[in-house]
């Protein structure tokens, strides 16, 4: 594997464990610069998020931040889109993913600096949601991260904060849905010969080693005005791909 995608990866990594996003940022960057086709980067980021959201979910569950039906209703709508999505994958065209992944940057971008600027007394009121507007919810996120490999947080903790349940929960949703979209989308991508194990693995273990250095290194710096450029990044380089994939058509 070359050096230029181990330095991708940890850059990613670094992102993810001290800012908490940047994941969105790993597809494009190693079809764009690592020149890895993105029918075969998808699936391998993919299946590498296992190993990251295994973390999450441990640390999550143990503060009790996880509530564990909601889960189940998610998972009922994940899981089969996931699997729908992944075997889905080659079918579409490679500006459609990219395209796709472009506008998740720009609204994640955008997510990350409304939050930042936020006071903590305009935090969302709480809100039920049915069990059937999970599974939608669910399924959205499932069919949207197989398609992408940007993983459910992404996808999930906008749309559950939109709709009025705390951050705190939303997070706590997102880490524990994005192993069961990891694993089912995988053998799905697996189903169609379209995962490439040896990229996987060196992704996940790269993230992992970025993420623990990201985590340690925020501690060090100051965390908001790093958050809130890390967003405008986002948003900047999602509008510039997305550019890129219209001069394509």
């Amino acid at each position: 594997m070359s050096i230029t995608l181990i330095l991708i990866c940890l850059i990613v990594g670094v992102l993810i464990g001290a800012v908490g996003i940047g994941g969105v940022l790993l597809v494009p960057s190693l079809n764009l610069i690592a020149g890895i086709d993105v029918h075969e980067a998808v699936p391998a980021c993919t299946l590498s998020y296992l190993a990251t959201g295994v973390i999450g979910v441990i640390v999550y569950a143990r503060h009790g931040s996880i509530q564990w039906p909601k889960v189940f209703w998610l998972c009922l709508g994940a899981i089969p889109a996931a699997f729908l999505g992944s075997i889905s994958l080659l079918s579409i065209p490679s500006i459609v993913v990219m395209s796709l992944i472009a506008l998740l940057m720009i609204v994640s971008g955008i997510d990350a600096l409304i939050k930042a600027y936020r006071k903590s007394s305009d935090e969302q009121p709480k809100r039920q949601l049915s069990p059937l507007q999970f599974i939608v919810i669910g399924f959205i996120t499932g069919f949207g991260s197989a398609i992408t490999g940007t993983g459910g947080p992404l996808i999930l903790v906008p749309l559950i904060i939109f709709l009025g349940l705390p951050v705190l929960t939303a997070i706590g949703l997102s880490q524990a849905i994005q192993l069961p979209i990891a694993a089912f989308a995988s053998t799905g991508n697996w189903m169609s010969g379209n995962l490439n194990f040896e990229l996987a693995l060196v992704i996940a273990a790269v993230l992992v080693v970025g993420s623990f250095a990201g985590a340690l290194l925020i501690h060090r710096l100051p965390a908001e005005p790093i958050r809130k450029m890390i967003a405008f990044l986002l948003v900047f380089v999602g509008a510039g791909i997305g550019i890129q994939q219209l001069f394509q058509l």
